[in-house]
């Protein structure tokens, strides 16, 4: 983390794609970047994630992507579908989705910035760390769900159980 703040200070604010470089770099993330996109992996509790930022500079909008690498089956879009919907209504940020090219469930978060389009390192660093939370949150119930033919429902109450106590 000291390469990005040296890199940049804590209060300074830089192009949204620049501050992500910054911070994968400082991680240790591989990643490539073009003017409006970087693209790089992240290994999650569960999987490696696919994390994709567009910068939409005419429209101030920074779109995060982090894709699970989970492709739906035909014959189990319904029941993943009912389970993004079901997912969806317990975030607070981003949502979940089903790209209809491939079928590929994917995390999407939209944020629009400031009228200079700027990114502090707190906010890149928030939505990383947001984007692999949920995929890591919401991965078992999609497993159940897809490889354990459990109902959505049964799923995620499955999924979103905590452990109490510590092992």
């Amino acid at each position: 983390m000291r390469a990005v703040e040296a890199r940049f200070e804590t209060e300074d604010d830089a192009a949204p794609l620049e501050m992500l470089v910054a911070l994968f770099e400082a991680r240790g993330w591989p990643c490539e970047a073009s003017a409006e996109e970087i693209s790089g992996e992240i290994q999650g509790s569960w999987a490696k994630y696919q994390l994709r930022a567009i910068w939409r500079g005419e429209d101030r909008v920074l779109q995060l992507l982090c894709l699970p690498d989970i492709r739906i089956a035909t014959e189990k879009k319904a029941a993943a579908q009912e389970l993004v919907a079901l997912a969806n209504e317990q975030m607070w940020l981003g949502h979940f989705d089903i790209w209809s090219n491939g079928n590929v469930l994917l995390y999407r978060n939209g944020t629009l910035l400031g009228n200079d389009g700027l990114l502090s390192l707190d906010q890149a660093q928030s939505l990383v760390e947001i984007a692999v939370e949920e995929c890591d949150r919401f991965y078992p119930a999609f497993q159940f769900v897809l490889w354990g033919d459990k109902e959505p429902r049964e799923a995620l109450k499955a999924a979103m159980v905590d452990a109490a106590g510590e092992a």
